[in-house]
């Protein structure tokens, strides 16, 4: 399998089957990434099954006229459909969706008052419940589709797909990583680190408690809150959520 430069775009391409055959421990590489930061209810198999659609896909509609070597527009697309399995397969129960969108609307309400980031406490007051209780809500929230990060294009991942669509959609995306990467600044120190060392170095939660010097289940918790700050923060995109 080639990495970096794609030989095929200086030979003859080989056919979609053998694409499909070269490729496919890529399916398995990217399956076993995700699965290790989903919930124990995603099953691997699930995920390669989904991927291998995905990788189809690619085969069939890849265009090495558009720049982007084989390799890199599969793996969008195998990932693609392996969100697109998970998303079908929504194991959240509807009270806690109604729990992430009350934690959601207090801290907007507690931001908006105070000027500043809203404490666990504060949040929890805002919702009239003990902060035992709001941690409990964030660890049921814990993997449930509050805000998917692995779900955004990537910056270039339009130049990717020969298919591209409209192009005000492709503005739309533009703009909401745009924001988003705005709203991620604004998060509190600590929140912003456990993303950075979740999503840029790609440390579990237990290696980031070892980093922070705190327990897996409190890393779970900043994460879960900095998701949930970041949808308050972004709800003129996510309301439709």
């Amino acid at each position: 399998m080639a990495h970096g430069v794609d030989v095929y775009t200086e030979f003859q391409m080989p056919s979609a089957d053998e694409l499909v055959v070269e490729y496919a421990p890529l399916v398995k590489r990217i399956a076993h990434h995700m699965v290790s930061r989903m919930p124990e209810s995603v099953q691997t198999d699930d995920l390669i099954q989904s991927g291998m659609i995905g990788l189809l896909e690619a085969a069939a509609k890849y265009d090495a006229s558009k720049g982007a070597s084989f390799e890199t527009y599969a793996g969008i697309r195998i990932r693609g459909s392996m969100l697109d399995e998970i998303r079908r397969g929504d194991w959240v129960p509807r009270s806690v969706h109604r729990n992430v969108r009350s934690v959601a609307k207090a801290m907007r309400e507690v931001e908006i008052k105070l000027g500043r980031d809203a404490s666990d406490r504060e949040i929890a007051e805002e919702m009239g419940v003990t902060l035992t209780a709001y941690y409990d809500i964030l660890k049921d929230a814990t993997g449930s589709k509050l805000f998917s990060f692995e779900d955004l294009p990537s910056p270039d991942s339009a130049a990717y797909d020969p298919n591209t669509p409209d192009p005000l959609d492709q503005i739309q995306k533009k703009h909401f990583q745009q924001e988003l990467a705005r709203a991620i600044s604004t998060l509190p120190e600590r929140e912003q680190l456990v993303l950075s060392l979740y999503y840029d170095d790609e440390l579990n939660l237990k290696e980031i408690g070892e980093v922070l010097g705190v327990s897996e289940s409190r890393v779970s918790q900043i994460h879960t809150q900095a998701a949930l700050r970041l949808r308050s923060r972004l709800s003129d995109w996510t309301s439709k959520d």
